[in-house]
């Protein structure tokens, strides 16, 4: 199968293809991950679990990540200038096949590390914002509130210097629901 690229070869097995053991462990990780969030990840945010608890390196992460994506278990959602992650339903069934190469100890550290961390990598997701230069040379910074499928905000404001475009964006998530409250008192 195509998702077994990139595999080694287990002697006196009838050249039957393998993934390396820590090259599919990294993979399950992923999936595992992924299959106990209701919300895709970014490349950051899987990245911050699995680099700080030190399971491997950005590069062999990154490789996983296109494995995956190519052999489409996971699949990618390119959001102006960051990419979120979802598993597929053949990412899901691959995993209740694998699940138990995960060793207790790292699903306990991933368990640990989701409930930790859920609503901070919700809220990452529920309010994204990114600037872009305008074609008159200004930059806009696009802010959005979102909740599961909808938009509740969405807000463009441009201003004059990319310094401040993007200091809206570093604000924005610590102050989008205090503006979202002014907003609609304000209007209704």
């Amino acid at each position: 199968p195509e998702y077994l690229a990139g595999q080694t070869i287990r002697p006196g097995k009838k050249g039957v293809p393998i993934m390396s053991e820590t090259q599919t462990l990294y993979k399950l990780i992923i999936l595992y991950i992924l299959n106990h969030v209701a919300f895709p990840l970014s490349n950051a945010q899987l990245s911050e679990f699995i680099l700080d608890k030190e399971y491997t390196d950005y590069f062999t992460l990154q490789q996983s990540l296109f494995e995956l994506t190519d052999s489409a278990l996971i699949h990618p959602e390119k959001l102006h200038n960051t990419t979120l992650y979802h598993i597929t339903e053949e990412g899901r069934t691959t995993l209740t096949f694998f699940e138990k190469k995960i060793s207790s100890a790292i699903r306990e550290d991933i368990d640990s590390f989701l409930l930790e961390h859920k609503y901070k990598l919700r809220n990452e997701r529920s309010t994204p914002a990114h600037y872009y230069q305008t074609s008159s040379g200004e930059y806009a910074a696009h802010c959005r509130v979102l909740e599961k499928d909808s938009t509740l905000m969405d807000l463009t404001l441009t201003v004059p210097v990319e310094e401040q475009a993007k200091a809206i964006c570093d604000h924005w998530r610590d102050r989008s629901k205090e503006l979202y409250a002014t907003l609609m008192q304000s209007l209704l």
